[in-house]
């Protein structure tokens, strides 16, 4: 009995594990002939958990590198507040979100998330590590805070007479 409910214990930690993570939310083929495919995943926020991204990228199974092209969209999907933008790294370089290896030769896609503090916007950064065909490609999403509990209202500059 002490072994089955160990047992179960397990299983529902890992599955309370796994919501945590990116989700797989679509999986589009390529063609018959290719075995590459669009993967598009789904993750939250985890400092700021109003805001849901989507990141699609092309996997390639049963090949030794995947391409590097990656797009990310990103929307507030619920509430945004100043505690939350507190907790944020505000630095230039901003915060690693989202980590995904593409092939065995050390290119990884990555989601960093910048905070544009004066036009009150979180960026969100698409790349990968590794140079493909002398070009690094990459990809932006832009959710502006305006509207939301986190938006700081900022005094109007007095009018200047002309």
């Amino acid at each position: 009995m002490r072994r089955l409910c160990g047992l179960a214990a397990a299983i529902l930690s890992l599955g309370l594990l796994s919501g945590c993570g990116p989700k797989d939310v679509g999986d589009v083929s390529l063609g018959v002939f290719t075995l590459k495919d669009i993967k598009i995943n789904s993750f939250v926020d985890p400092k700021v958990p109003g805001v849901t991204c989507h990141i699609s990228s092309i996997e390639a199974n049963l090949s030794f590198s995947d391409p590097s092209n990656n797009s990310v969209s990103c929307r507030q999907s619920g509430p945004i507040t100043a505690s939350m933008i507190a907790a944020i790294d505000k630095s230039k370089s901003g915060e690693v979100l989202f980590e995904r290896s593409k092939s065995i030769f050390l290119k990884t896609l990555k989601i960093r998330r910048i905070y544009d503090e004066q036009s009150q916007t979180l960026l969100y950064l698409a790349y990968t590590t590794k140079e493909t065909s002398g070009s690094y490609h990459h990809s932006l999403s832009a959710v502006p805070l305006w509207g939301t509990g986190a938006y700081v209202a900022r005094p109007e500059s007095p009018a200047q007479n002309p």
